[in-house]
């Protein structure tokens, strides 16, 4: 029974299924998951979840395969699929779910990027997503002509412009310019429509876009970033958080954090969502799902994992060290390359060391237990009831808006959530029983973008 009841005045929870790959969320190896490469598993994924009336469907992106002193990184699951279209090809399955890509900004081009994401917003009728990446990973440079790895300020100001270069290309089509019917279709009479001008340190383009405004106009934004440059890039450009602080007491200070930074820069802050990514355990009890949670783990993260992990962060060879055994000493690394997404914050992998070891010794944990508590995020347990009254309670108490959720297998993870935690929710009365928006954004409680 629920201890949680409805209260005049419940915000409503936003929920999103997470596809990752290459992550040690999902449990590969189990055989209820399916390979990443075969449009059946991503079919179901995203139909279990629009089943769920959940909000959106995010696919995780990645430009290279993972590699590790040197070499490909045997426990990745092998096969990095292109986003956007795939998204399209989900679309055709679909009728209301929100649909976000992940794509960086560092290795693409804003006027390419627009094209697909409209393209996605025309053929989803209003519901793509962007998720903008700045992408981290030094190696990723390799694969693209311009190579390199480009700072983490840099990073950002090229992120800002492209953006800013996007929503020129999206509004440089008026919508009312629209007049007649051709033998081809319809067709516009006016010789600006399409026209664009970006001149800045990143991008000096100048043209005329090929799509005419889409149904939601731009895509909805969301963004990860949690450095102060990341959170204020997001409260400038963004409409979703994906925050990684899924731990309700984080969660608040974070939460508390951007809100704040919104009110400061004469934003509401209810027009930006914040959604941590997170994964759930359904037992039969609190207890059970306390104990299945450990033993899951424990699957997610191998010995070799755990010492892989944290090899990227000591930045040392740890092979002769045992997994289950005491946490080493941090040595300096300042000079080892930034392995990518293993220092969040933007700080160097010396101070992330640091943290974790700090960590490490005050809870006495192992070099598995450690890994497993810095990297795994198994914020609900219990009873399907109980995981509905703490992710009520989380978003009651400014944790979160809501909840980015992935299985620990892939595509049959959130089966079980929808078929006994969205039912819970409904019947709290924070979570919808049917979708009422025409768009994604509509969905989400967001005002429309504006015409020109």
């Amino acid at each position: 029974m629920s201890t949680v009841q409805k209260k005049p005045g419940d915000r409503q929870v936003i929920l999103a299924a997470g596809f990752p790959h290459g992550s040690p969320w999902i449990i590969w190896s189990d055989p209820a998951s399916g390979p990443q490469v075969d449009i059946a598993s991503f079919q179901h994924a995203v139909r279990t979840a629009e089943d769920g009336k959940l909000d959106f469907f995010m696919l995780a992106e990645a430009l290279r395969q993972r590699e590790h002193k040197g070499k490909l990184f045997d426990l990745d699951i092998t096969g990095r699929t292109h986003g956007l279209t795939l998204l399209n090809a989900l679309a055709a399955v679909t009728e209301h779910i929100g649909l976000v890509a992940t794509v960086s900004s560092t290795y693409n081009e804003p006027y390419e990027l627009a094209k697909q994401l409209s393209t996605l917003d025309h053929l989803s009728d209003g519901r793509a997503g962007w998720n903008i990446v700045t992408t981290s990973d030094p190696a990723s440079g390799v694969n693209f002509r311009r190579g390199g790895f480009l700072p983490h300020a840099e990073r950002y100001r090229r992120a800002g412009e492209f953006l800013a270069t996007a929503r020129k290309l999206w509004d440089s089509w008026p919508i009312e310019t629209v007049v007649g019917d051709g033998p081809a279709g319809r067709f516009v009479d006016d010789p600006e429509v399409g026209g664009y001008r970006q001149v800045g340190a990143q991008f000096d383009i100048a043209g005329r876009f090929c799509l005419p405004a889409s149904p939601q106009r731009h895509p909805v934004l969301v963004q990860a970033g949690d450095s102060a440059d990341g959170r204020q890039f997001a409260v400038d450009n963004v409409d979703i958080i994906f925050s990684m602080h899924a731990e309700p007491n984080a969660g608040r200070a974070f939460y508390a954090d951007v809100k704040a930074r919104a009110r400061a820069a004469g934003r509401d802050p209810d027009s930006i969502k914040i959604m941590p990514g997170t994964q759930f355990v359904i037992g039969d009890s609190r207890p059970d799902a306390e104990e299945r949670s450990r033993e899951l783990a424990y699957r997610q993260i191998t010995p070799q994992n755990a010492i892989a992990r944290l090899e990227q962060v000591w930045g040392r060879d740890l092979s002769d060290h045992d997994a289950d055994g005491p946490v080493p000493p941090v040595r300096d690394n300042r000079d080892v390359p930034h392995s990518g997404g293993y220092a969040p914050g933007g700080r160097p992998p010396s101070a992330q060391a640091l943290a974790w070891y700090e960590r490490a010794q005050a809870e006495k944990l192992t070099i598995r237990e450690l890994i497993i508590a810095v990297t795994l995020r198994h914020t609900f347990l219990g009873t399907p009831g109980q995981i509905a009254d703490q992710i009520t309670d989380a978003v009651r108490t400014e944790a979160a808006d809501g909840y980015v959720l992935a299985g620990l297998t892939q595509p049959t993870g959130l089966d079980e959530f929808v078929k006994s935690v969205v039912p819970e929710l409904q019947d709290r009365g924070v979570f919808r029983t049917e979708y009422t928006g025409a768009t994604f954004r509509e969905n989400l409680g967001l005002p429309p973008v504006a015409g020109r």
